[in-house]
């Protein structure tokens, strides 16, 4: 690990002057950062703690929502009972990820900026890796990559995002609240993270000098017709092979009104398709409705060898998730 400074902000104002220096990075849980600095592959110069700051509330919105402040921690996040009542997805989501004991560390602002997993990118002995040097190459296409992407890939990565809660918030259409001394701005789930395309050392869309300060959920009544499924290779504490995050928002006549359909451990980011969502509005989601969906929600997945055993547990993964959260409470 580098040498580095360390710093407490007191207030909003002073974190964010001073992450308007250069290489600086934002710690809170440091449930991730940390270790991405002990194997060397993040070298900040100073590290400003956040954690003291007043954002650990989650609180009502105006149009029926809730706001989780970024320093809320995934514990408390879960078992919030307006959570737990109104956005069981979210719940569920956030228990199937990780330990409890890193849950009561990890912080929401934390949880999104996770960087994606890949052996390639997190062990430097190996030495192709696009997200470490850009232009050196990627490991991964041709080594052993099980655990690897088959949707929104590029030549260039093919690495996947490990955070459970974003799945959930993606099928929920939540939106991220981020602040600079640039001002505030607001960026849908679905657009906060990006694919690799040929800038893969870029997760997401965060300026140096931002922070995220919230994350909106909108009014919903998906809560009683939601599923999370997570597919593993063990009971616990694993990253997902596939996980499906689905929430149904049904008429009197059983018909889905609004649908929101995410997939991870398959991209870059979590994997939403709006044509997927839109093919069981309307609709009963039975079986056929719910395989026109898959379709179009999988269209243009690959595999790369180890992983090709994904695209088709997606699908039943996928199938599954929609019938549990069309025909039972919230699972």
């Amino acid at each position: 690990m580098d040498n580095f400074t360390y710093q407490r902000a007191g207030s909003l104002d002073e974190a964010l002057a001073l992450m308007a220096e250069p290489g600086v990075a934002a710690i809170a849980g440091g449930s991730n950062l940390l270790d991405l600095m002990k194997g060397g592959i993040a070298r900040p110069c100073k590290l400003i703690d956040v954690s003291r700051l007043p954002w650990s509330a989650i609180e009502e919105l105006p149009d029926g929502g809730l706001r989780l402040g970024a320093g809320v921690r995934n514990s408390d996040a879960a078992d919030h009972p307006e959570v737990r009542v109104r956005y069981p997805l979210l719940s569920r989501a956030l228990l199937a990820g990780a330990t409890q004991q890193l849950r009561n560390m990890a912080t929401v602002g934390g949880n999104l900026l996770q960087r994606t997993r890949c052996h390639y990118f997190y062990d430097d002995g190996f030495r192709h890796c696009n997200k470490r040097e850009p232009g050196s190459g990627c490991d991964a296409l041709n080594g052993f990559n099980r655990q690897h992407a088959i949707l929104g890939t590029s030549e260039h990565c093919i690495a996947t995002h490990p955070s459970d809660m974003a799945v959930a918030l993606a099928a929920l259409r939540a939106r991220v609240v981020l602040r600079s001394q640039r001002g505030e701005r607001v960026l849908p789930l679905s657009e906060f993270h990006r694919l690799p395309g040929d800038t893969p050392e870029r997760d997401s869309e965060i300026a140096p000098d931002e922070l995220i300060t919230a994350v909106d959920l909108p009014h919903s009544t998906a809560g009683t017709h939601s599923c999370y499924l997570k597919l593993r290779d063990r009971a616990s504490y694993a990253f997902a092979l596939v996980s499906v995050a689905v929430a149904l928002e049904v008429d009197d006549d059983g018909r889905v009104e609004r649908a929101g359909l995410a997939l991870g451990g398959v991209a870059h980011k979590p994997w939403r398709v709006e044509a997927a969502e839109q093919a069981l509005v309307g609709r009963v989601p039975d079986r056929d409705a719910a395989a026109e969906a898959v379709n179009l929600l999988l269209a243009g997945a690959r595999g790369h060898g180890d992983n090709d055993f994904k695209i088709e547990l997606a699908r039943r993964a996928t199938l599954r998730a929609i019938a549990r959260a069309a025909h039972s409470p919230a699972h």
